[in-house]
C-alpha cells in the first residue's frame, strides 16, 4: 500500500536518468534512435542522463566514438553540445542457455564508464557470437559468465538484470526464468547491485518478496523510439557525476531517490492471458481454470502479477525498511490524446505537446513536479484534470496481457477507449481486481 511519504521529493531531485534504451541497430526500432536525436528528445522529456544503448554493435559503437566526447563529470556528451544531455555507455544482452535441464532466456543491461572498456567487451563478445546481427545480441553462455566478462573488462561497471518479471526473457520470468538470484548468478551474485522492475511491475509488487530487499530497484524505458524515452526513469539527488551515479545505484543512501513508473497494469505482461483469443485473466481466475485458456484450451501466458505472487513471501500491503519513493506516470502524449479525444499521436497532439515542452517546461516537470496551481491558466482545465488524476492515482485500467499493452483512462466513464474496466486505482490505494470472465 502506498504511503504519502513515499512520493518522490522533487525539490531534492538533481537529475533524472534513463539507462536502458536501444539504438536504430536493434530490431523493431526507430531510425531516429541516434545520439543526436536522443539528445534533442531527452531535453524535451526532462532527462539529463541517457544510456546510449547497444554499444556492443560495431557500427553503432563507431557512431558513438565519432559523435561523443568525454565530459568533465565522467559522462559523455555530444561534441557539438557539451552542455547538453549526458550519456553513459549501455547495452542489453540476451543470454539463452540450458541450465540443469531447463532452457533459460535472460536479458541483462550492462553499463560501463569508458569507450575503451566498451571496445574490450565488444571484442570479447565478438569471439563468442555475432554482435553485428542485432543491437541486442544473443549468446548461448550462462548469464553469470556475462557478469564475469564485464567485470574482467571494466574497472567501473553495472550489470543489471533487465525487466526481471517479463514471462519470456527475464531473470524471474514464468516461461524461462529462475526462482532465485543465486540460482542464476551463483558466485557472481555479489556483483549484482540493482534489478530493473520493467513496465509490468512497480516497486510495491517487488516489495512482496523479501529476497529483493537488498537490491536497488531501478526503472528504465527500454525505449525503441525517442518518443518512449523517460516513460520509466530514475531520480537522483547526488552530483551530476558518473561515479556518483554508480555509487548511488549501488548504495541508494548516497543519492538514489526513487523511480518514475508506468502504472504496471498498463504493461504488456501484467495479467495472464491469450492475446489472440482476447482473454485477460487475474491470477486467481487463471488458477481456477487450471492455467488453461477458456477459449482454446491451451496453456495461458502467465503474467507478471501471477509470477510475483508465486515467489512472494509477503502480502500486498508490505512496505519494507529502506523502500524508496516512486511516482506513477502516463506519458504526456497519451494524456493529451485522451484529453483531446483522439486515439493516435496526431498532428494536433504533436503541436500541443511541442508547445507545452517549449513554452512551459519539459514533460516530466509538467507531469510530476510543477504545482497544479501553477499550471492553471497555461493548460486547459481538462488536461490539468487528467494530470491531477494521474498524480493521485485515479485511473481506470484494463490490464495488459500476453504482449498486449493495457488500456488506461484518466477520465472514467467519459473515455472513449476503456470499454470495460478491469482494475480501478483510487487515491493510490491498493488495486481492487475484478476478473473479466
Amino acid at each position: 500500500m502506498r504511503k504519502d511519504n513515499l512520493t518522490i521529493p522533487w525539490d531534492k531531485v538533481r537529475f533524472v536518468a534513463d539507462l536502458h534504451i536501444h539504438s536504430n541497430y536493434s530490431r523493431a526500432t526507430s531510425q531516429e534512435m541516434t545520439p543526436r536525436r536522443l539528445n534533442e528528445y531527452a531535453k524535451m522529456k526532462g532527462i539529463k542522463v541517457m544510456g546510449t544503448g547497444d554499444f556492443t554493435h560495431p557500427l553503432y559503437l563507431k557512431e558513438l566514438e565519432e559523435a561523443l566526447e568525454k565530459a568533465p563529470d565522467g559522462f559523455y556528451c555530444l561534441k557539438d553540445d557539451p552542455q547538453g544531455t549526458r550519456f553513459c555507455l549501455s547495452a542489453e544482452i540476451s543470454n539463452i542457455f540450458s541450465w540443469h535441464g531447463k532452457t533459460h532466456r535472460i536479458h541483462m543491461v550492462i553499463i560501463v564508464s569508458d569507450l575503451k572498456e566498451a571496445q574490450t567487451i565488444q571484442a570479447h563478445l565478438k569471439r563468442l557470437g555475432n554482435v553485428s546481427s542485432d543491437g541486442r545480441p544473443i549468446f548461448g553462455f550462462p548469464a553469470k559468465d556475462l557478469v564475469r566478462i564485464v567485470r574482467e573488462s571494466s574497472d567501473n561497471f553495472l550489470v543489471i538484470p533487465a525487466h526481471i518479471w517479463t514471462p519470456w526473457f527475464s531473470l524471474f520470468g514464468a516461461k524461462s526464468g529462475f526462482d532465485s538470484i543465486e540460482e542464476c548468478f551463483e558466485e557472481e551474485t555479489e556483483h549484482i547491485y540493482a534489478l530493473e522492475t520493467g513496465l509490468s511491475s512497480d516497486p510495491p509488487m517487488n516489495w512482496m518478496w523479501s529476497a529483493l530487499d537488498r537490491f536497488t530497484l531501478v526503472s528504465n524505458s527500454d525505449a525503441h523510439s525517442p518518443q518512449k524515452i523517460g516513460r520509466e526513469a530514475n531520480c537522483f539527488s547526488c552530483e551530476l557525476d558518473l561515479e556518483a551515479m554508480f555509487q548511488a545505484i549501488r548504495e541508494p543512501q548516497k543519492g538514489f531517490l526513487g523511480t518514475i513508473e508506468f502504472f504496471p497494469e498498463e504493461g504488456k505482461y501484467h495479467w495472464d492471458g491469450h492475446r489472440l483469443c482476447g482473454v485477460a485473466l487475474s491470477p486467481k481466475e487463471t488458477i481456477r481454470l487450471g492455467g488453461l485458456c477458456p477459449k482454446c484450451g491451451k496453456p495461458l501466458t502467465v503474467g507478471v502479477m501471477h509470477r510475483v505472487l508465486e515467489l512472494s513471501d509477503r502480502d500486498e500491503s508490505t512496505v519494507p525498511d529502506g523502500a524508496l519513493p516512486f511516482e506513477h506516470l502516463i506519458p504526456l502524449s497519451e494524456v493529451l490524446q485522451e484529453a483531446l479525444g483522439v486515439k493516435s499521436f496526431s498532428k494536433r497532439v504533436r503541436q500541443e505537446y511541442e508547445r507545452i515542452v517549449k513554452e512551459i517546461a519539459p514533460e516530466i516537470d509538467v507531469l510530476c513536479r510543477i504545482p497544479i496551481e501553477t499550471l492553471k491558466g497555461v493548460l486547459s482545465e481538462r488536461l490539468i484534470q487528467g494530470i491531477l488524476n494521474m498524480r493521485e492515482g485515479r485511473v481506470d485500467i484494463m490490464p495488459g496481457h500476453d504482449g498486449e499493452y493495457g488500456i488506461i483512462s484518466l477520465y472514467g466513464s467519459d473515455s472513449k477507449d476503456v470499454k470495460k474496466t478491469a482494475i480501478k486505482k483510487k487515491g493510490n490505494k491498493k488495486a481492487h481486481q475484478k476478473t473479466l470472465f
